[in-house]
Order: structure tokens, then sequence, then C-alpha cells
């Protein structure tokens, strides 16, 4: 017998050898299927890093801006408490005072509507204070009884020197001036009649302080004197008030936005 001979790969069509098997990139043989996690790794997009919000950028400039304006808020009080102890251990500043010397009065009528006055009034004013002088505007002056307006008038604007002492005087009068309708005058007719009326002496104006080579702004005062009697003169002759009670204060008038205190 005659052995045969089996060839080792099929023969092509052509009679030609099959071409061995090409390979695939990264190794792999095209005829044994890639594995789950190659096909996923192969179809998932490139990580790419998520740019920063806008938002939380806006966030942190507007954290940034109120910590800093903060700061700056607290070192101005600071420079200003600082300043003002200062300024208090130096100057040692003390209110301007006020005092009634005389008060006269030369006429007086009263009817249901109207008043007709006439005052003589002396005021002193002292500066107890070294180194600080302070500027004055014009004074309104107001006389008041039973909490009517019975005279008005004026003193002129003047520097108060330090350690000064300015003696004030005006008249202060009333020409058949009506009363304010809502005014109540029983108490005013009252002391009419017993011919003795209380009164009371009102100043508003305003006044700067001047340090040094410094003035600060101008700030609204009232300075009120109470506890002052006169009588109504009969006649030509000037009736002299009773000042020994008197005593004046002075306040200022801080307007915080609608309020003044």
């Amino acid at each position: 017998m005659t052995d045969r001979v089996y060839p080792s790969a099929k023969p092509t069509a052509n009679g030609g050898a099959a071409p061995a098997p090409a390979a695939t990139s990264g190794g792999a043989n095209p005829a044994f299927p890639a594995s789950k996690a190659q096909l996923y790794n192969a179809s998932r997009p490139p990580y790419r890093p998520r740019p920063p919000s806008r938002r939380g950028h806006r966030r942190s400039c507007c954290c940034s801006i109120c910590l800093w304006t903060t700061l700056l808020i607290l070192l101005l009080l600071l420079i200003a408490a600082i300043a003002g102890g200062v300024f208090y251990v130096v100057y040692r500043p003390q209110r301007p005072s006020f005092s009634v010397a005389s008060l006269q009065l030369s006429r007086f009528n009263l009817t249901d509507t109207a008043v007709t006055s006439a005052f003589n009034v002396t005021l002193i004013a002292r500066n107890r204070n070294s180194g600080i002088a302070f500027l004055y505007d014009q004074t309104s002056v107001r006389i008041l009884s039973g909490g009517v307006d019975i005279g008005d008038g004026s003193f002129a604007a003047f520097t108060h020197a330090e350690r000064n002492v300015t003696t004030l005087k005006s008249t202060i009068s009333s020409s058949n001036a009506p009363i304010d309708g809502a005014a109540d005058t029983t108490a005013l007719k009252s002391s009419v009649k017993s011919r003795n009326l209380p009164l009371k002496i009102q100043l508003e104006t305003k006044v700067k302080l001047k340090f040094w080579k410094i003035e600060t702004k101008k700030l609204k005062i009232r300075v009120t004197c109470d506890g002052v009697r006169i009588g109504i003169p009969t006649g030509k002759t000037a009736s002299l008030a009773t000042t020994s009670n008197a005593k004046c204060k002075v306040d200022p008038r801080i307007k915080i936005i609608k309020w003044t205190v």
C-alpha cells in the first residue's frame, strides 16, 4: 500500500495557502471576542475636568468684599475712639453755661386772641474750657408763660473765646401777636389775674467748636432757662423779674432720621 500525505492547511480557492490572521492593535486576536470591560472602556469618552462655576466665584468675591469692608469699618471706629480719647484727655471739654442776669417787663397786655409785650433780657454765657472756643450763629429767643409764646427776639452771632464770659442783651417783644389757637391759655389768664407771671426763656441756635486750627460741623443746641417770675407792670414803671431760682440747661439737638433728641 502507498502512504497518503494530508495537507496541513486547507487550500484556497485559487490553490494558494490561507494567509495568517493579522494581529489587531493591542495584540488582540480577532478570532477571540473582546471582554465586556474592554468594550465599555472603548466606548467611554475621555475624562475632562469640570470648569469652576461662576456662581461660586462670585460668592467668594462677595465674601471677600464683606470681610474687608467690615475690617475697614472696625479700623475706622478704633481710630475715631482713640482720637476721641486723646481729645478728651488733652482738652477736657465742658458744655457752655448760661444764666439769667436780669429781665425787665415794661409792657404787657393780653386779650382772648393776641398778646402785646416788651421785655429787656440780659443773659450771661460762660466758656470754662481751655483751648476750645464756641462759634455761635444768630440765636432765636422766645419767652413763654403757661406754655404760651408771649415774646420773640434774637441775639446776634458771636464768638465765645476760651475762658471767656460774654454778656448777651436783647429786647424781646410781641406786638399784638395772635395766640396759637391750639394753645391752652387757662394757666396764663390765671397768672395775669394774680399779676405774677411764671416765665420760661428758650434759646435755639447752632454752634461750632474750634480747637487749635480745627472747626467742627455746626451742632444745633437749645438753652432753656426756667424758674423766673415777674409781676405785671402798672403805669410806665417796668417790673423786674426774680431770677434767684432761675436755672438754665443746655441740650444738644441731634437729629436722627426724622426724630430730634
